[in-house]
């Protein structure tokens, strides 16, 4: 019972920050945190930071070994961090693709796809020490927590989308919790399209889901029970990631499908893009 009342715990403290966060930053009227969406609506990216803070705030309240914690309380500000330069610096840049980027920096230009690229691989490197004691699983684990952080940022391209989806995949998932809580209380405005998480918020997000995919399983005491996917799973899982950065595009077009599919069922009127 008290393992369930500290991950209670720790959904309404994320819950609660993020709802918190995003109604300050709401009174904000900074134009670099705005946009205009498909339908001309105005629309601010609010949501990112809100639910990025609010993450952290609710992995570092779960129950669970202080190196994990420490881990998402690394991996998310640093990921939401790299996403966020890019949506205020690299707005306007219309190279998509590492390949792109990569191309650039060989050039001498930084771009925010190219910090987002190193910035966010190095905080789930990081991360991945603190949770595993191998390296090679480490450096497994940070690949898994990078490669969720831009696989949600890919399906990021319509309302719901990237909340849902964030949702979907912590289901069940030791410490997602508080991830989980503030991903949904920010679910309304992001399917009514009064807000977007763009990059700072699906990398943040996506950096919690990856830290819970990856992260350790306990029993009562605080005792190890093992890796809550083994080094297989982990392979097999940083494969797959990789495989989806190497066909954004094609899980972009899926995703905006699954948008006009998410808005309808929860009855929200309207044809999504973004």
């Amino acid at each position: 019972m008290g393992e369930n009342v500290n991950r209670a715990v720790a959904g309404l403290v994320g819950a609660g920050v993020a709802a918190g966060v995003y109604a300050v930053l709401s009174r904000r009227t900074d134009a670099s945190w705005r946009r205009t969406d498909h339908a001309g609506r105005t629309v601010t990216l609010y949501e990112g930071p809100a639910a990025a803070i609010g993450a952290a705030a609710g992995i570092a309240a779960a129950p669970g070994p202080a190196r994990v914690r420490a881990a998402g309380v690394l991996a998310v500000p640093a990921a939401a961090g790299c996403g966020a330069y890019d949506d205020l610096v690299g707005a306007d840049d219309p190279r998509r693709g590492f390949r792109a980027h990569l191309g650039a920096l060989r050039g001498g230009e930084v771009t925010g796809g190219a910090v987002k690229l190193f910035g966010i691989g190095a905080a789930g490197a990081l991360a991945g020490l603190l949770i595993e004691e191998r390296v090679v699983d480490g450096v497994l684990t940070g690949v898994v927590i990078a490669g969720t952080a831009h696989l949600v940022n890919l399906v990021d391209v319509g309302p719901g989308v990237a909340v849902g989806s964030v949702l979907l995949g912590a289901a069940g998932l030791p410490g997602a919790v508080g991830p989980m809580a503030a991903a949904a209380v920010l679910a309304p405005a992001d399917l009514r399209e009064r807000a977007m998480l763009g990059d700072t918020g699906a990398h943040g997000l996506g950096a919690a889901l990856g830290v819970a995919l990856a992260r350790r399983r306990g029993r009562p005491g605080g005792r190890f029970v093992g890796s809550f996917v083994g080094r297989t799973g982990r392979v097999a899982l940083a494969a797959g990631l990789v495989a989806s950065a190497s066909n954004g595009e094609r899980i972009s077009s899926v995703a905006r499908r699954a948008s006009g599919v998410l808005r309808r069922a929860a009855g929200v009127a309207g044809v999504p893009g973004r």
